[in-house]
């Protein structure tokens, strides 16, 4: 119940903020448009001449896009991709800048100012970039342990048994572990930059270890995200469904209607679980949330 609750109280947190959803999704869509450019226009002069432009417009051919990516008059694969991951980093970045001022906005029973919003980005930059290189690290180093036991147990296994069908069940296992471990690894860290930005707190390894211990000792934050991400596989795999059965493979239409709409979807989940980690944090204790309020007062008379 007390999970359902954690759930409910985000959903309710992300939806009275949803703006920040659009501005994201917005963002990312403006970026993802000129990270195609390039693609799209060395591809148009090859497909506006050629047969390929056939054999995927009415369906997608794996082997006639891996021929048209090895043509020479293509140009360089990079220098096509080039502006995809540029697009990339500036929407991470832009995640990075942002973030705080969502978090006091979704802290918050009615909508902060822009002053407000700007200011706390730029006062948690650099917190937040400290903490992003800690979380690298440590899901770096954990994800290397997990998967190199898992690949170990399979192996084993797989010498061990006559059975083909355990080593598929211990990897699977394996996979749900590590599933596990890493969103619980997401919950500390998202429940940190909550710390971090509503306790106004500079010494990142204090929020790390209060929220360590606060993640650790009550499960429901990590329970919430599980099935938060429970419900982005199912809308994922639905609107997978969705796109090969009503969209038909010449309709560029409605495949970006359908894929936009799955985005929307995913990026709306991503809030919805930093608005949870709020609600939690809101709900640990007294003292948190009296210095959340505190923060907040005094960004206001600033």
């Amino acid at each position: 119940m007390q999970g359902q609750s954690l759930i409910s109280a985000g959903a309710r947190i992300a939806s009275r903020n949803k703006r920040y959803v659009i501005w994201f999704y917005l963002l990312n869509l403006v970026l993802a448009w000129f990270g195609a450019a390039a693609f799209t226009a060395n591809a148009g002069a090859i497909l506006d001449h050629s047969l390929y432009s056939d054999r995927l417009l009415h369906g997608f051919d794996l082997g006639a896009l891996a021929e048209m990516l090895i043509r020479p008059d293509l140009g360089a694969v990079r220098s096509s991709t080039a502006p995809e991951m540029a697009g990339a980093i500036v929407f991470f970045l832009a995640s990075l800048i942002f973030m705080p001022g969502v978090l006091l906005g979704y802290s918050s029973d009615h909508r902060i100012s822009r002053q407000e919003f700007y200011r706390a980005c730029g006062r948690n930059l650099w917190r937040f970039v400290r903490l992003f290189v800690i979380c690298a690290i440590v899901l770096a180093i954990v994800g290397g342990i997990l998967f190199g036991i898992q690949g170990a147990l399979v192996k084993a296994v797989d010498r061990s048994v006559n059975d083909d069908r355990l080593p598929f069940v211990v990897q699977m296992v394996g996979m749900a572990v590590i599933f596990l471990v890493m969103t619980f690894i997401r919950t500390w860290f998202d429940l940190c930059e909550a710390d971090v930005v509503l306790r106004d707190e500079g010494a990142v390894r204090k929020s790390l270890g209060w929220a360590f211990s606060a993640a650790w000792r009550n499960l429901r934050l990590c329970r919430s995200y599980v099935v938060s991400a429970i419900v982005g596989l199912i809308v994922l795999a639905a609107g997978i469904v969705l796109w090969n059965v009503v969209v038909p493979p010449s309709s560029v239409l409605g495949a970006f209607l359908v894929s936009q709409v799955i985005l929307l979807i995913l990026l709306a989940i991503r809030f919805w679980q930093r608005a949870s980690a709020v609600a939690f944090y809101l709900q640990v204790g007294e003292e948190p949330a009296i210095e959340v309020r505190s923060a907040a007062v005094s960004a206001t008379a600033v």
